[in-house]
C-alpha cells in the first residue's frame, strides 16, 4: 500500500493568514494534534498543538509561527511503512503527503496507518499467534514452515524483531488454525524457546468437553 492511497479526505489544512485559535478549533474538531499548513499548494510545514498552547495570542496568525513548523513529509510513491516509521519517531497525530515536485497532496492519519498495519499483520485473520526467541544467526525460516507444517498448518504471517537491549531476536506467527498446542510441543521438541502463545489450545477444548460431560451425568 503507497502513501497516496491512504490518504484522508477529511483532514484540513491550515493557511498562513489562519489564525492560533482556528487552528486550535480544526484540531478539536478533527481529533489531532497535527495540522498542515500549505500556501498555493506547497506544503509549508506540519504545526502542532504544542506549539499553538504556546502562543502569545490566540488571535495571531499561523505566520508569526513559521519557526514552529515541522519539515517531516512522506513522498506518494513510497510505501506506508515510511510514515509509519516517522509518526512512531516523532508522536504525530497527522503526516503530510507531497508528490515529486514537493505540492501538498493531502495527509495520512495516524488512525489509519494503524488499521493498515492491521492488515499487514494479519490482525483481523483468525488463527493462532506464536512468538519465539532464538539467536539472530540460527534463524532459519524454512525449518520453522517444515515444524509448522508437518501438524497440518500453515504460516500466514511471520515478522521478526531484534531487541538491541537484550540481544533477543523474536520472530511472530500468524498460524491458520486456533488449536495450536500439537505446533507448541513441536517447537519445544526441537529445543525452541516459546517466549508466547495465544490460541485456542486443544487440550483446554477437550478439558471443557470432559467437564461439560461430568456436569450433563452429574444431572441426570
Amino acid at each position: 500500500m503507497l502513501n497516496k492511497e491512504i490518504i484522508s479526505v477529511t483532514i484540513p489544512s491550515l493557511h498562513l493568514d489562519d489564525t492560533v485559535s482556528r487552528a486550535q478549533e480544526l484540531m478539536t474538531d478533527f481529533h489531532v494534534a497535527h495540522l498542515p499548513v500549505v500556501v498555493e499548494e506547497k506544503l509549508i510545514g506540519l504545526i502542532s498543538e504544542d506549539s499553538l498552547l504556546n502562543a502569545t495570542d490566540d488571535e495571531i496568525p499561523i505566520s508569526r509561527l513559521q519557526n514552529e513548523l515541522s519539515p517531516i513529509v512522506v513522498h506518494a510513491g513510497t510505501h506506508f511503512i515510511e510514515a509509519v516509521q516517522l509518526v512512531n519517531e516523532f508522536n504525530l497525530t497527522v503526516i503530510p503527503v507531497v508528490n515529486k515536485e514537493s505540492e501538498y497532496l493531502g495527509a495520512i492519519a495516524a488512525n489509519d496507518l494503524l488499521k493498515e498495519m492491521g492488515k499487514l499483520v494479519g490482525a483481523n485473520d483468525p488463527g493462532g499467534i506464536i512468538v519465539l526467541e532464538i539467536e539472530k544467526v540460527s534463524f532459519s525460516f524454512s525449518e520453522i514452515s517444515k515444524l509448522v507444517e508437518t501438524n497440518d498448518a500453515q504460516i500466514t504471517q511471520l515478522n521478526t524483531y531484534y531487541d538491541a537491549a537484550s540481544s533477543a531476536f523474536f520472530i511472530t506467527l500468524k498460524i491458520n488454525k486456533l488449536e495450536i498446542s500439537d505446533i507448541i510441543a513441536t517447537f519445544q521438541r526441537y529445543e525452541y524457546k516459546v517466549k508466547y502463545y495465544f490460541g485456542e489450545e486443544l487440550y483446554e477444548n477437550e478439558l471443557r468437553n470432559n467437564y461439560d460431560h461430568l456436569m450433563n451425568y452429574l444431572s441426570i
